[in-house]
């Protein structure tokens, strides 16, 4: 029954993305919305809610490590595998402004949790805390992000000639009834995929931490994985890479913000050196867009072959 439900969990993420796409770059076109703004809120809320779902209810049922170490993997894997495998079926173009404003605010971000986990926490047994006021704090920012994103929207109401080519021209209620449903498939999927594949993990006797990295984490991720290779695949780089740096800052923002909010969220030290880790693949990630203002198939493999790295190490570990 576990590996009937990952295999139902992959067709509905795989679909639900097809959907979702369509629909939500349908939309972009009719509201004169560049499709990096439907990518960097819309799409990345859509895709970013398993790790939501995930984070929040590991959070509130006191297993800390899975909540954490769920987003640390889940950015990982945006960064490294997504854009990787994004940049590997087509050379990925990086919008100038993205490039100026939403990447790097997204590593600041990285480096503001770092900054709490290591400097701002209560405990004095080696572990560490985010607590209520750092969530807040997380919080706020969400809400800053936002509030930019949706004035930059309002500011910017125009869709660039190339754009108009790609992708299908639906009705309105169609376009929200496939952003809609394709956004519940996601979730299914992503929870089935989940579920599953951590009981499958926990058979074999793998640690909370591990699994919150590895399995969990790609389990979460596969929407972003999914929703941005059928985008990139029909031409609609922007929703691509939008998406993932989007969800990325929601991730941290919301998710984090969200979980330590409700519940001080406790983690061990390890856990530091795993944000550490995202911090610098990010700032490589910011190295590669800002000097080509593209992602090439050379750079892709760096990332993929980062990632493998990385995995080969926490398995160790």
């Amino acid at each position: 029954m576990m590996y009937l439900l990952l295999l139902l969990g992959f067709v509905l993420l795989v679909k639900g993305a097809d959907f979702f796409v369509d629909g939500c770059a349908s939309i972009a076109k009719m509201l004169r919305v560049p499709s990096v703004i439907i990518g960097l809120t819309i799409v990345a809320f859509g895709t970013s809610a398993p790790e939501a779902a995930v984070s929040i209810v590991a959070s509130l049922s006191g297993n800390n490590d899975i909540a954490i170490s769920n987003v640390i993997g889940s950015n990982l894997f945006n960064s490294l595998v997504v854009l990787g495998i994004c940049g590997l079926i087509l050379p990925l173009n990086v919008q100038a402004g993205i490039c100026k404003k939403e990447l790097p605010f997204s590593i600041g971000m990285t480096a503001l949790l770092i900054f709490f986990c290591a400097f701002f926490s209560g405990k004095t047994d080696g572990a560490l805390q985010i607590g209520r006021v750092e969530g807040l704090i997380l919080l706020l920012f969400f809400a800053l992000f936002l509030y930019q994103q949706i004035h930059s929207a309002l500011k910017n109401r125009e869709v660039r000639p190339e754009e108009e080519q790609i992708g299908k021209k639906l009705s309105p209620s169609i376009s929200v009834l496939m952003s809609i449903a394709g956004v519940v498939m996601i979730i299914l999927g992503g929870n089935f995929v989940v579920n599953s594949a951590s009981d499958i993990a926990a058979a074999f006797g793998m640690s909370q931490t591990l699994i919150g990295l590895t399995i969990v984490a790609m389990g979460t991720s596969l929407p972003e994985l999914v929703t941005s290779v059928v985008a990139s695949s029909k031409g609609e780089n922007d929703l691509a890479v939008g998406n993932v740096v989007g969800s990325n800052i929601f991730n941290i923002l919301l998710i984090i913000g969200a979980s330590a909010s409700i519940s001080p969220m406790t983690l061990q030290r390890v856990a530091l050196y795993d944000g550490i880790f995202l911090l610098v693949m990010s700032l490589l990630l910011f190295l590669f867009v800002v000097r080509d203002k593209k992602i090439s198939r050379i750079q892709a493999s760096i990332l993929l072959l980062s990632y493998v790295c990385y995995s080969a190490y926490i398995i160790m570990r």
